[in-house]
């Protein structure tokens, strides 16, 4: 059986107060990503965090989380955020990735939030994959008539807790429509993180795991970290 693809979401938008090994600085964001790694899994996707331990999209805050990550598990695809709620103003979110000095391999775009499609054309004009956020069927319709259908890396159906396959199979099939060449990654969220998961197994598409995504374990328990999850991941994937 191939090995299925896991990308290892390391943080999100929680705080430390959530999850004790929940990483911030730098340097727990490279160790995040080397135990993912060592757990299987083939790429990570981080928020960079302002000293406060809140997302920042900030120059010199992203260069330093990959730099990190970089040094640590060097040829690992990394990913960063560009969440809204970073920075709540899309031509100040626009021009921070426009001063970005140390580029990550991709970055996700939330497809619902303000300026989205100009944001996705900045990031491409960089060399910067594109995957597009879909979080709901308006998303979906909107990216559908965009360039980026060609152009996106990956595109992630994202769910929240309460979301079902139900819900997950209207999105890929929309996706699917679309014939987009970008492959599909499905994830969710707390709740509906763990059956997700199995359903993307079952689909056949990627998916995620991390702290971002649950402070669980498929058995309900407290996860100890991120590679325990990934861990967790790699082995239900590959019943």
């Amino acid at each position: 059986m191939p090995v299925p693809y896991v990308k290892a979401c390391i943080n999100g938008a929680r705080t430390p107060d959530e999850h004790p090994a929940l990483p911030v600085t730098p340097e727990q964001l490279a160790a995040a990503a080397l135990q993912a790694h060592r757990a299987g899994a083939q790429a990570v996707h981080l928020h960079p965090k302002a000293t406060d331990g809140t997302d920042s999209l900030a120059p010199d805050v992203v260069a330093a989380a990959v730099a990190a990550v970089r040094e640590a598990v060097p040829g690992l695809p990394l990913g960063v955020t560009t969440g809204f709620w970073a920075l709540p103003d899309a031509a100040a979110r626009r021009r921070a990735v426009e001063g970005w000095t140390v580029l990550p391999d991709f970055a996700s775009v939330n497809w619902h939030e303000p300026g989205a499609a100009e944001l996705a054309d900045v990031l491409h004009g960089r060399g910067i994959g594109v995957e597009i956020g879909l979080f709901h069927a308006e998303a979906a319709a909107a990216w559908a008539d965009s360039a980026m259908v060609e152009h996106a890396m990956r595109v992630l159906i994202e769910l929240q807790g309460h979301e079902d396959v139900a819900v997950a199979d209207d999105l890929l099939a929309r996706v699917r429509a679309t014939g987009t060449p970008a492959p599909v990654l499905l994830h969710g969220l707390d709740e509906s993180c763990w059956p997700l998961l199995r359903h993307a197994g079952e689909c056949g598409v990627q998916t995620r795991i991390g702290l971002e995504d649950t402070l669980l374990q498929p058995d309900g328990t407290a996860a100890p970290d991120n590679g325990a999850l990934v861990a967790a991941a790699v082995e239900l994937l590959s019943r």
